[in-house]
């Protein structure tokens, strides 16, 4: 005799996005220890190693989800797929993003070939004031060529690479803060719904947050 059991409530939901949201979130504070010679990668580190770690578990939970007897039919089951499904799908992207971003710029830093020579791979055209059009101080310079000479950079590519990390790690973060804050909105909604017949109308403002943005985003690269 098959027992019938009721569906989640609609706490339990906005607990299952609220939890998916915290673990994006933790994504950005992340740590990962890095040497000398790859100091240019730092801001990437973090995020590269956390992040298909939160996926893979992300892509757990929601399988677990779709998988509960019963399976999710009502409206609020329904919706908290949607944005469930919408984040973990932008989270694999934007990973997808950051290690595509990562490997450009390890190609450009050459790796994995063998570091330069310090001596050889610092010529004094390569000074990075005067090859990105404006000055550091005469420390933050000092600070450059260590960094640039135990990566065996010429000071310039050094200050490139790096450049190309900090604008990447904005990216990663840009996206995770996004899906995060779109998680809790529609935890927000799921729970604050005065039943559990949280629906979604016929019009496009009636989807959950991330679904809208994701739409938004297809219409803007048309």
């Amino acid at each position: 005799m098959t027992t019938e059991r009721t569906p989640l409530p609609r706490t339990e939901l906005a607990d299952l996005l609220t939890d998916a949201a915290q673990s994006v979130s933790a994504i950005l504070t992340a740590e990962y220890p890095t040497t000398a010679n790859r100091s240019y990668l730092h801001p990437v580190l973090g995020a590269l190693s956390a992040g298909p770690r939160v996926a893979c578990e992300l892509n757990d939970r929601l399988e677990a989800f779709v998988a509960e007897e019963p399976r999710p039919t009502t409206p609020a089951g329904l919706f908290t797929l949607a944005s469930y499904a919408a984040a973990l799908g932008w989270l694999t992207e934007s990973l997808a993003e950051l290690t595509t971003s990562v490997d450009q710029i390890c190609t450009r830093a050459g790796i994995p070939t063998v570091p330069q020579d310090p001596d050889v791979a610092t010529p004094g055209s390569a000074e990075p004031d005067g090859e990105f059009g404006f000055a550091f101080s005469a420390l933050e310079l000092a600070a450059i060529r260590t960094a640039a000479e135990a990566a065996g950079l010429p000071p310039g590519d050094y200050v490139e690479v790096l450049s190309e990390s900090l604008l990447t790690a904005s990216r990663i973060t840009d996206a995770c803060m996004e899906i995060s804050s779109g998680l809790l909105e529609d935890a927000a909604y799921v729970r604050g719904a005065a039943t559990d017949r949280v629906w979604i109308g016929d019009g496009p403002d009636s989807l959950p947050t991330l679904v809208r943005s994701l739409l938004a985003r297809m219409d803007a690269a048309e």
